[in-house]
């Protein structure tokens, strides 16, 4: 199962890369046909299929590209033969965000499958933690 952790973590930072880039390919290379995505901004029924996943991500790199990061901070994996999921911490927002709330971290959770005997996310969870009487303005990727 150490392989398969190594394999996933690699998996989970490659898409984290992809992400941080707006390269579209890489954040939908290891992503099932049947994904179920829930994001910080609406639909809050969340998106399904690999067309609406891809459809959520323009407006976050929009809001990216004006020097928001998209940095892992922490990150776990657990693996069995054929399902796993991972958690994680990131860094996920503009320096004037950051500044004003350097605690502030998108928790991130991902179950995955084997297909075909590779890893592929099958849901994705992204959430802030509510703070009441403050903007949580990073539009994760559904923006």
């Amino acid at each position: 199962m150490a392989d398969d952790e190594a394999q996933i973590r690699d998996l989970v930072e490659r898409w984290a890369g992809a992400v941080h880039r707006g390269d579209m390919a890489g954040v939908l290379a290891d992503h099932a046909d049947d994904i179920v995505m829930f994001d910080v901004p609406p639909p809050y029924e969340g998106v399904r299929g690999l067309d609406a996943y891809r459809e959520a991500w323009p407006a976050f790199f929009t809001w990216q590209a004006h020097g928001a990061v998209f940095d892992i901070v922490s990150l776990d994996v657990t693996a069995g033969g054929d399902v796993a999921f991972a958690h994680a911490l990131l860094r996920c927002g503009t320096p004037r965000e950051l500044a004003e709330r350097p605690e502030n971290r998108l928790r991130l959770t991902l179950g995955l499958r084997k297909e075909r005997g590779r890893w592929v996310v099958a849901h994705e969870h992204h959430s802030f933690p509510y703070v009441s009487g403050g903007d949580d303005a990073a539009p994760a990727a559904g923006g």
